[in-house]
C-alpha cells in the first residue's frame, strides 16, 4: 500500500489537481454570475473561462522549476506539456467548438424545414476550446497554485 500514500501525497500531482479544480471552481462560479444560473456541468466540462487544462500543466511547469530549478528534464518535459496543451486549446480545440456551434445550428435549420423526417438528437458540445484570454487566465490560476502550493503548503 505504500504506492498508494506515495500517489495521494505525491506534490507534483496534489499541485496539478489543485490548480485544476481552483480553475473549475471558478470557471463554475463566472458562469453563474454571468448566467444567473449554477450549471454543474461546468466544475468538470471543457471550455470556459479559465481555462483548466492551462492552469494544470502550468501548475506542474512551475512547480518542477522551483522545485529542480529550469536546467532539469523535469521542468524542460512540463513546460513542453504546457506549451502543448495551451497551444492547442486556443487552436484544434477551439476551432472544434465553433465548427459545433455551426453544425447544431444546421441541425436545428434543417430540423425546422423538414418536418418529415425525424432526425436523431445530437447535439455536439460547444464549449471545448478557449479564446487567448481564457489560458492566459488559465495560466495565471496555474502559476498562482504552484506558488502557493510550493510556499505554502509544501513549504
Amino acid at each position: 500500500m505504500d504506492w498508494f500514500w506515495d500517489l495521494i501525497t505525491n506534490p507534483y500531482l496534489l499541485t496539478a489537481l489543485s490548480a485544476w479544480f481552483v480553475a473549475q471552481a471558478v470557471k463554475t462560479v463566472l458562469y453563474a454570475v454571468m448566467n444567473g444560473r449554477i450549471d454543474w456541468e461546468r466544475l468538470v466540462g471543457d471550455g470556459g473561462m479559465p481555462s483548466g487544462h492551462s492552469a494544470t500543466v502550468t501548475s506542474l511547469a512551475l512547480f518542477c522549476a522551483l522545485m529542480h530549478g529550469t536546467h532539469t528534464h523535469e521542468f524542460a518535459v512540463s513546460a513542453i506539456l504546457a506549451i502543448i496543451v495551451c497551444h492547442d486549446a486556443m487552436g484544434v480545440r477551439q476551432e472544434t467548438g465553433k465548427q459545433a456551434i455551426l453544425i447544431n445550428e444546421i441541425v436545428d435549420t434543417f430540423e425546422k424545414l423538414t418536418v418529415e423526417h425525424e432526425i436523431p438528437e445530437i447535439e455536439l458540445k460547444e464549449f471545448v476550446g478557449h479564446t487567448p484570454l481564457q489560458v492566459v487566465a488559465g495560466v495565471l490560476v496555474g502559476a498562482l497554485t504552484a506558488l502557493f502550493m510550493y510556499f505554502v503548503v509544501f513549504a
